[in-house]
């Protein structure tokens, strides 16, 4: 292996155990073997697709996995369907796979899985008492001339990671050095397959990266336990943010010596169709530990921060007040929106019991309930941690809904084990999370009530930069939203193409169509989806405001319809009897043919929102038309550079 060290096999006699499973459709081939250093290999239909995964976990005083005398395997299949506690992509989730469990003398053993797309392995120890976890090793080659699309961690250790990076598409052998970068990762090996890297069912235990090299050399890093860390100066938002981690252990975990540890994914595609489909992420999460979970409400919000709180023709001064919000909750109420938030600056920065003067949260509360709008709030981790119980109660006496928690930007063993905590304690107030500068992770199954993960280069960006563009906007689906929902906060009214963008602050625009952001509430996954323009704009936008409310935010079945990774993404989601279809281009104009070949028997009515003729100069130009479909239509529609299409789909 090219630059991926392990630690010197002693001079004696190994043990020789390979064995291989198959998926169910008997096209993944997985091989394992240990001749000293434990390694698996994949193929596909005879093709090899990643060769010689050495693995291990590295320990105070031995590396399990290392000289290892495995004993005899159990083999087992498994088909059954799990019912989605919050349907995310569907209702019903076929889970199929084999099985094999390797025990080892040394108190450990290896379970593999084989999908029909994807494999995936984790350590499960039996050792007594805690144990303190080194390094994990997974390290593997792949062609140089492979492409992965990298988001690069440009930080040294202890570094934060907010987990919104660009997406830099280049084969390894572009690499001008060794480059860290987050999951999940998408590597086109070039042969018509792809393979995308993930992690599942994470739990006391920290977030797993890869360092690339550029002759394509890939080993597995963790970030390591913290041991201290500063409250930087920022003298614009005062010292809540976040915390910069200073010094760390030699460690990357103390745990129980009895436990299964997280699973390493390795999901094969051979159609970007299939990345927008697949759940594996979410089949290996725990269950849910939650119990009964009716009380989590899915919907969507009317957003103060993105659009600055910016409203006009209203008899009173704009702000963070009481007048204000009880306009975003008047303004949900008629659009039937289940949420409005209070985001950054209801609260004193240094006390999130303490609001505002000029905010009578308790009346809001009141008129909020009234109108049958729930509230959630904006708070900062590190304040609202270290008052935690306090802020709980008070939340719950208010009657809150739910917390969205912003600024943890970090993964290391204390971070995911805040996760669990605060999951947990929200749901005792049957409060909702949607989780901000958070690790997007399969953390949903286990605990419903976590709706939704930042984690994303989203349209907060375009207040001060063009990173949340429509290349952007056309690879998030296919790489980000495998492992979870995201709040990308879509619905600018204001629309633009790239010679006609500004950032601005207060009145903030979209780089694309007015289509291209309707279409987003339909292919991008987020049972807790926001409005982040103005009413004021909503309400001056009557057409799109309509469409958007009646765009639900959970789904009953998913079908891809045309769709290249970083080009062009579109997707028919059906919701009760109700289809909706939307898709997006990036920065190049093209025709693509909608065929409604998903639909069962019979008539329908399309109303569909298209690029209008001149949506190449304005962005907001569009055209809406109701006509009737069957199975047998074919639409050919024109997008616009930066463009899109949203329909919804009814039974006449």
């Amino acid at each position: 292996m090219k630059k991926i060290l392990f630690a010197s096999l002693l001079a004696m006699p190994v043990a020789v155990f390979s064995q291989t499973l198959t998926s169910p459709d008997g096209r993944l081939t997985v091989s394992v073997q240990t001749k000293g250093q434990t390694a698996f290999s994949v193929s596909r239909d005879g093709q090899s697709l990643l060769q010689n995964a050495q693995i291990g976990l590295q320990l105070t005083d031995r590396t399990l996995g290392q000289n290892a005398t495995a004993r005899k395997p159990a083999m087992k299949t498994v088909k059954t369907v799990i019912t989605s506690e919050i349907r995310i992509k569907t209702a019903q989730i076929p889970d199929e796979y084999t099985e094999l469990t390797i025990p080892f003398r040394e108190n450990f053993s290896l379970q593999f899985r084989a999908y029909n797309d994807a494999v995936a392995y984790r350590f499960v120890t039996n050792l007594p008492d805690s144990v303190t976890v080194v390094s994990e090793q997974f390290g593997f080659d792949l062609p140089a001339s492979a492409e992965a699309f990298f988001q690069v961690i440009n930080q040294q250790p202890p570094f934060l990671n907010n987990y919104e990076w660009p997406y830099e598409p280049k084969p390894f052998s572009a690499l001008d050095k060794p480059t860290r970068t987050q999951l999940p990762l998408l590597v086109d090996l070039k042969n018509g397959t792809k393979l995308l890297l993930t992690e599942a069912d994470l739990s006391d235990y920290p977030g797993l990266y890869f360092t690339a090299t550029p002759d394509g050399a890939m080993w597995a890093y963790h970030p390591q336990v913290v041991k201290s860390y500063v409250m930087p100066e920022r003298p614009k938002f005062g010292w809540d943010r976040t915390t910069q981690p200073t010094e760390t252990y030699p460690y990357i975990a103390r745990t129980s010596g009895r436990r299964a540890f997280p699973w390493r994914v390795v999901a094969v595609s051979t159609s970007d169709n299939d990345l927008l489909t697949n759940q594996i992420a979410y089949k290996l999460a725990r269950p849910n530990v939650l119990g009964k979970v009716s009380w989590v409400k899915p919907g969507k919000v009317a957003w103060d921060w993105w659009n600055d709180w910016n409203l006009t023709g209203v008899p009173f001064r704009a702000g963070v007040n009481t007048e204000t919000y009880k306009h975003y909750v008047d303004f949900a109420a008629k659009h039937k929106l289940e949420y409005i938030i209070l985001d950054d600056g209801w609260y004193d920065l240094t006390d999130v019991t303490k609001v505002v003067p000029g905010l009578d949260l308790p009346e809001l509360m009141r008129y909020a309930a009234d109108k049958n709008v729930g509230v959630i709030l904006w708070v900062s981790w590190k304040t609202f941690t270290d008052q935690m119980q306090a802020a709980f109660a008070l939340y719950e006496r208010w009657g809150v809904k739910g917390l969205k928690i912003d600024f943890m930007d970090r993964d290391d063993q204390e971070m995911v084990n805040w996760y669990d905590r605060v999951a947990r304690e929200a749901a005792k107030r049957r409060m909702l999370l949607d989780l901000h500068g958070a690790k997007p992770m399969s953390w949903h199954r286990t605990y419903p009530n976590i709706v939704n993960f930042e984690g994303v280069m989203g349209l907060e960006q375009v207040k001060w930069s063009q990173n949340a563009n429509p290349q952007m906007a056309v690879t998030i689906p296919f790489i980000r939203m495998f492992n979870a929902p995201l709040d990308y906060t879509p619905g600018a009214m204001l629309n633009a193409q790239q010679a006609e963008f500004r950032s601005v602050n207060r009145l903030p625009m979209s780089l694309g169509t007015r289509c291209q952001q309707l279409a987003m509430y339909v292919v991008y996954e987020a049972p807790l989806q926001m409005l982040s323009d103005s009413p004021s704009h909503y309400d001056r936008e009557p057409e799109s405001t309509a469409f958007i409310a009646s765009v639900p935010t959970v789904w009953d079945a998913t079908v891809p319809l045309q769709n290249k990774v970083g080009e062009h993404v579109s997707v028919a989601r059906k919701h009760g009897a109700d289809w909706f279809v939307g898709g997006l281009t990036n920065w190049t104009p093209r025709d693509l043919t909608l065929d409604f070949s998903f639909l069962e028997p019979g008539t329908y009515a399309l109303e569909l929102f298209r690029d209008g003729p001149n949506a190449d100069r304005n962005g907001t130009d569009y055209t809406r038309t109701v006509q009737d479909v069957t199975p047998a239509t074919k639409l050919t529609l024109h997008l616009a550079p930066g463009g899109g299409f949203a329909g919804r789909i009814v039974r006449k």
